[in-house]
Protein backbone atom coordinates (compact mmCIF):
# COMPACT_ATOMS: atom_id res chain seq x y z
CA UNK A 1 0.00 0.00 0.00
CA UNK A 2 2.86 2.36 0.82
CA UNK A 3 4.50 1.70 -2.56
CA UNK A 4 1.17 2.30 -4.32
CA UNK A 5 0.71 5.65 -2.59
CA UNK A 6 4.29 6.65 -3.43
CA UNK A 7 3.79 5.73 -7.08
CA UNK A 8 0.49 7.61 -7.23
CA UNK A 9 1.98 10.74 -5.68
CA UNK A 10 4.95 10.57 -8.07
CA UNK A 11 2.58 10.31 -11.05
CA UNK A 12 0.61 13.32 -9.87
CA UNK A 13 3.69 15.39 -9.04
CA UNK A 14 5.32 15.02 -12.46
CA UNK A 15 2.09 15.52 -14.42
CA UNK A 16 1.90 19.15 -15.66
CA UNK A 17 -1.45 18.63 -17.36
CA UNK A 18 -3.03 17.64 -14.08
CA UNK A 19 -1.58 20.62 -12.25
CA UNK A 20 -2.51 23.18 -14.91
CA UNK A 21 -6.02 21.81 -15.41
CA UNK A 22 -6.58 21.42 -11.67
CA UNK A 23 -5.41 24.97 -11.04
CA UNK A 24 -7.81 26.29 -13.67
CA UNK A 25 -10.72 24.36 -12.15
CA UNK A 26 -9.79 25.61 -8.69
CA UNK A 27 -9.67 29.17 -10.07
CA UNK A 28 -13.21 28.84 -11.46
CA UNK A 29 -14.44 27.59 -8.09
CA UNK A 30 -12.66 30.39 -6.23
CA UNK A 31 -13.92 33.11 -8.57
CA UNK A 32 -17.49 31.81 -8.30
CA UNK A 33 -17.29 31.71 -4.50
CA UNK A 34 -15.72 35.16 -4.20
CA UNK A 35 -17.76 36.85 -6.94
CA UNK A 36 -19.42 39.43 -4.62
CA UNK A 37 -15.99 40.60 -3.46
CA UNK A 38 -14.11 40.35 -6.77
CA UNK A 39 -16.66 42.13 -8.92
CA UNK A 40 -16.34 45.90 -8.76
CA UNK A 41 -19.87 46.59 -10.00
CA UNK A 42 -23.33 45.09 -9.95
CA UNK A 43 -23.36 42.89 -13.10
CA UNK A 44 -26.92 43.95 -13.91
CA UNK A 45 -26.42 47.68 -13.27
CA UNK A 46 -26.93 49.79 -16.40
CA UNK A 47 -25.28 53.10 -17.21
CA UNK A 48 -26.31 54.39 -20.63
CA UNK A 49 -23.73 57.16 -20.40
CA UNK A 50 -20.95 54.54 -20.33
CA UNK A 51 -21.85 52.47 -23.38
CA UNK A 52 -19.13 50.51 -25.18
CA UNK A 53 -16.22 51.76 -23.12
CA UNK A 54 -13.05 49.98 -24.32
CA UNK A 55 -10.87 47.75 -22.10
CA UNK A 56 -7.82 49.09 -20.31
CA UNK A 57 -5.30 48.45 -23.11
CA UNK A 58 -7.21 50.59 -25.64
CA UNK A 59 -7.41 54.39 -25.82
CA UNK A 60 -10.28 56.24 -24.14
CA UNK A 61 -10.70 53.55 -21.51
CA UNK A 62 -12.15 54.11 -18.06
CA UNK A 63 -10.17 52.66 -15.12
CA UNK A 64 -13.46 51.92 -13.34
CA UNK A 65 -14.25 49.37 -16.07
CA UNK A 66 -11.01 47.42 -16.70
CA UNK A 67 -12.52 45.21 -19.44
CA UNK A 68 -14.91 47.79 -20.82
CA UNK A 69 -18.69 47.90 -20.94
CA UNK A 70 -21.46 46.56 -23.17
CA UNK A 71 -24.27 48.30 -25.05
CA UNK A 72 -26.13 49.02 -21.79
CA UNK A 73 -23.09 50.29 -19.93
CA UNK A 74 -22.72 47.16 -17.80
CA UNK A 75 -19.27 46.23 -16.56
CA UNK A 76 -17.90 43.30 -18.61
CA UNK A 77 -15.45 42.16 -15.92
CA UNK A 78 -18.16 41.94 -13.28
CA UNK A 79 -20.45 40.05 -15.66
CA UNK A 80 -17.68 37.58 -16.51
CA UNK A 81 -16.96 37.03 -12.81
CA UNK A 82 -20.60 36.46 -11.92
CA UNK A 83 -20.94 34.28 -15.02
CA UNK A 84 -18.67 31.69 -13.41
CA UNK A 85 -21.48 30.80 -10.97
CA UNK A 86 -23.96 29.37 -13.51
CA UNK A 87 -21.01 27.82 -15.36
CA UNK A 88 -19.83 26.04 -12.20
CA UNK A 89 -23.33 24.91 -11.28
CA UNK A 90 -24.11 23.58 -14.73
CA UNK A 91 -20.80 21.83 -15.35
CA UNK A 92 -20.55 20.11 -11.96
CA UNK A 93 -24.20 19.15 -11.58
CA UNK A 94 -24.67 18.22 -15.22
CA UNK A 95 -21.48 16.14 -15.40
CA UNK A 96 -22.22 14.45 -12.06
CA UNK A 97 -25.74 13.38 -13.00
CA UNK A 98 -24.63 12.32 -16.48
CA UNK A 99 -21.78 10.30 -15.00
CA UNK A 100 -23.89 8.59 -12.35
CA UNK A 101 -26.57 7.56 -14.84
CA UNK A 102 -24.12 6.54 -17.55
CA UNK A 103 -21.83 4.55 -15.24
CA UNK A 104 -24.71 2.59 -13.71
CA UNK A 105 -26.22 1.84 -17.12
CA UNK A 106 -22.84 0.85 -18.57
CA UNK A 107 -22.03 -1.40 -15.61
CA UNK A 108 -25.35 -3.22 -15.80
CA UNK A 109 -25.21 -3.56 -19.57
CA UNK A 110 -21.66 -4.89 -19.70
CA UNK A 111 -21.94 -7.18 -16.68
CA UNK A 112 -25.25 -8.90 -17.34
CA UNK A 113 -25.21 -8.85 -21.14
CA UNK A 114 -27.99 -10.73 -22.95
CA UNK A 115 -31.33 -9.04 -23.55
CA UNK A 116 -30.52 -6.24 -21.10
CA UNK A 117 -27.38 -5.35 -23.04
CA UNK A 118 -29.31 -5.42 -26.32
CA UNK A 119 -32.07 -3.19 -24.95
CA UNK A 120 -29.66 -0.66 -23.48
CA UNK A 121 -27.60 -0.70 -26.69
CA UNK A 122 -30.67 0.10 -28.78
CA UNK A 123 -31.65 2.88 -26.37
CA UNK A 124 -28.19 4.42 -26.60
CA UNK A 125 -28.30 4.24 -30.40
CA UNK A 126 -31.67 6.02 -30.43
CA UNK A 127 -30.33 8.87 -28.27
CA UNK A 128 -27.12 9.16 -30.28
CA UNK A 129 -28.97 9.19 -33.60
CA UNK A 130 -30.15 12.75 -32.85
CA UNK A 131 -27.75 15.70 -33.06
CA UNK A 132 -26.89 16.43 -29.40
CA UNK A 133 -27.47 20.17 -29.53
CA UNK A 134 -30.76 19.77 -31.39
CA UNK A 135 -31.92 17.34 -28.70
CA UNK A 136 -30.92 19.81 -25.99
CA UNK A 137 -32.69 22.71 -27.72
CA UNK A 138 -35.89 20.68 -28.11
CA UNK A 139 -35.84 19.69 -24.43
CA UNK A 140 -35.26 23.24 -23.21
CA UNK A 141 -37.90 24.58 -25.59
CA UNK A 142 -40.42 22.12 -24.12
CA UNK A 143 -39.55 22.59 -20.45
CA UNK A 144 -38.85 26.33 -20.62
CA UNK A 145 -35.61 28.29 -20.16
CA UNK A 146 -33.58 28.16 -16.96
CA UNK A 147 -30.50 26.54 -15.47
CA UNK A 148 -32.49 23.45 -14.38
CA UNK A 149 -33.52 22.87 -17.99
CA UNK A 150 -29.90 23.31 -19.12
CA UNK A 151 -28.76 20.69 -16.59
CA UNK A 152 -31.47 18.30 -17.81
CA UNK A 153 -30.32 18.83 -21.38
CA UNK A 154 -26.70 18.10 -20.46
CA UNK A 155 -27.72 14.89 -18.70
CA UNK A 156 -29.88 13.86 -21.64
CA UNK A 157 -27.07 14.18 -24.17
CA UNK A 158 -24.17 13.22 -21.88
CA UNK A 159 -25.10 9.93 -20.22
CA UNK A 160 -24.72 7.97 -23.46
CA UNK A 161 -21.00 8.77 -23.66
CA UNK A 162 -20.43 7.40 -20.18
CA UNK A 163 -22.59 4.34 -20.84
CA UNK A 164 -20.84 3.35 -24.07
CA UNK A 165 -17.32 3.72 -22.75
CA UNK A 166 -18.03 2.03 -19.40
CA UNK A 167 -19.87 -0.82 -21.12
CA UNK A 168 -16.87 -1.44 -23.36
CA UNK A 169 -14.50 -1.46 -20.36
CA UNK A 170 -16.73 -3.88 -18.45
CA UNK A 171 -16.95 -6.24 -21.43
CA UNK A 172 -13.16 -6.48 -21.37
CA UNK A 173 -12.85 -6.75 -17.60
CA UNK A 174 -15.47 -9.45 -17.14
CA UNK A 175 -13.29 -11.84 -19.16
CA UNK A 176 -10.31 -11.28 -16.86
CA UNK A 177 -9.16 -13.95 -14.40
CA UNK A 178 -10.02 -11.97 -11.27
CA UNK A 179 -13.69 -11.74 -12.32
CA UNK A 180 -13.73 -15.45 -13.14
CA UNK A 181 -12.24 -16.18 -9.73
CA UNK A 182 -14.88 -14.00 -8.07
CA UNK A 183 -17.63 -16.01 -9.78
CA UNK A 184 -16.02 -19.31 -8.78
CA UNK A 185 -15.87 -18.14 -5.16
CA UNK A 186 -19.59 -17.47 -5.27
CA UNK A 187 -19.53 -13.67 -5.10
CA UNK A 188 -22.88 -12.08 -5.86
CA UNK A 189 -23.57 -9.57 -8.59
CA UNK A 190 -23.46 -6.65 -6.16
CA UNK A 191 -19.98 -7.49 -4.92
CA UNK A 192 -18.64 -8.11 -8.41
CA UNK A 193 -20.10 -4.82 -9.66
CA UNK A 194 -19.03 -2.56 -6.81
CA UNK A 195 -15.98 -4.33 -5.34
CA UNK A 196 -14.34 -5.78 -8.44
CA UNK A 197 -15.47 -3.81 -11.50
CA UNK A 198 -16.04 -0.34 -10.08
CA UNK A 199 -12.45 0.26 -8.83
CA UNK A 200 -11.11 -0.74 -12.24
CA UNK A 201 -13.34 1.60 -14.21
CA UNK A 202 -12.94 4.53 -11.77
CA UNK A 203 -9.94 6.10 -13.61
CA UNK A 204 -11.70 6.29 -16.96
CA UNK A 205 -14.96 7.39 -15.30
CA UNK A 206 -13.16 10.28 -13.59
CA UNK A 207 -11.51 11.28 -16.84
CA UNK A 208 -14.87 11.21 -18.61
CA UNK A 209 -16.31 13.31 -15.79
CA UNK A 210 -13.71 16.02 -16.30
CA UNK A 211 -14.27 15.98 -20.06
CA UNK A 212 -18.02 16.19 -19.56
CA UNK A 213 -17.59 19.32 -17.44
CA UNK A 214 -15.91 20.98 -20.41
CA UNK A 215 -18.70 19.89 -22.74
CA UNK A 216 -21.26 21.20 -20.24
CA UNK A 217 -19.69 24.66 -20.46
CA UNK A 218 -20.12 24.66 -24.24
CA UNK A 219 -23.71 23.39 -24.06
CA UNK A 220 -24.66 26.04 -21.51
CA UNK A 221 -23.01 28.76 -23.59
CA UNK A 222 -24.86 27.68 -26.74
CA UNK A 223 -28.21 27.51 -24.98
CA UNK A 224 -27.60 30.88 -23.31
CA UNK A 225 -26.59 32.35 -26.68
CA UNK A 226 -29.97 31.44 -28.20
CA UNK A 227 -31.84 32.59 -25.09
CA UNK A 228 -32.67 29.26 -23.45
CA UNK A 229 -30.57 29.65 -20.30
CA UNK A 230 -31.26 31.77 -17.22
CA UNK A 231 -32.09 35.38 -18.00
CA UNK A 232 -31.85 36.81 -14.48
CA UNK A 233 -28.12 36.09 -14.07
CA UNK A 234 -25.20 36.94 -16.38
CA UNK A 235 -23.86 33.99 -18.37
CA UNK A 236 -20.95 33.77 -20.75
CA UNK A 237 -23.20 32.70 -23.61
CA UNK A 238 -25.59 35.53 -22.84
CA UNK A 239 -22.75 38.06 -22.96
CA UNK A 240 -21.75 36.72 -26.38
CA UNK A 241 -25.34 37.08 -27.57
CA UNK A 242 -25.46 40.67 -26.32
CA UNK A 243 -22.23 41.55 -28.10
CA UNK A 244 -22.85 39.97 -31.50
CA UNK A 245 -24.91 42.95 -32.73
CA UNK A 246 -22.07 45.35 -31.89
CA UNK A 247 -19.08 43.22 -32.86
CA UNK A 248 -17.66 45.94 -35.15
CA UNK A 249 -18.15 48.78 -32.66
CA UNK A 250 -17.23 46.86 -29.47
CA UNK A 251 -15.54 43.58 -30.37
CA UNK A 252 -14.39 42.96 -26.79
CA UNK A 253 -17.94 42.33 -25.55
CA UNK A 254 -18.15 39.19 -27.66
CA UNK A 255 -14.49 38.20 -27.65
CA UNK A 256 -13.76 38.14 -23.90
CA UNK A 257 -16.39 35.52 -22.92
CA UNK A 258 -15.31 33.39 -25.90
CA UNK A 259 -11.76 33.46 -24.52
CA UNK A 260 -13.06 32.46 -21.07
CA UNK A 261 -14.94 29.50 -22.57
CA UNK A 262 -11.95 28.38 -24.63
CA UNK A 263 -9.54 28.54 -21.70
CA UNK A 264 -11.96 26.71 -19.38
CA UNK A 265 -12.69 23.89 -21.84
CA UNK A 266 -9.01 23.47 -22.74
CA UNK A 267 -8.00 23.42 -19.06
CA UNK A 268 -10.64 20.81 -18.18
CA UNK A 269 -9.53 18.65 -21.13
CA UNK A 270 -5.95 18.82 -19.85
CA UNK A 271 -7.19 17.99 -16.35
CA UNK A 272 -9.07 14.94 -17.65
CA UNK A 273 -6.05 13.66 -19.58
CA UNK A 274 -3.68 14.28 -16.69
CA UNK A 275 -6.04 12.67 -14.18
CA UNK A 276 -6.26 9.49 -16.16
CA UNK A 277 -2.49 9.32 -16.63
CA UNK A 278 -2.01 9.79 -12.90
CA UNK A 279 -4.45 7.18 -11.60
CA UNK A 280 -4.71 4.61 -14.38
CA UNK A 281 -2.07 1.86 -13.92
CA UNK A 282 -2.20 0.99 -17.62
CA UNK A 283 -1.40 4.57 -18.60
CA UNK A 284 1.45 4.70 -16.09
CA UNK A 285 3.05 1.62 -17.57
Amino acid sequence: MSELRTSLWHSIRINPQLWIGGAAFAAIVAIAALAPWLAGHDPMEQDLLSQHLPPFWLPENNPSFPLGTDSLGRDILSRLIWGTRPVLLVMVLGATLSGMLGVVVGLLSGHFGGWLDDAIGRLIEVFMSFPPMLLAIVLVAVTGPGLDAVVMAIVLIGWTRFARVIRGEVLVLREQDFITAARVLGYGHRRILFRELMPNIAPIALALFALEMGRAIVVEAVLAFIGFSASDVPTWGGIIADGRSYVYQAWWVMTLPVICIMISVLALSMFADGLRKAIDPMMQR
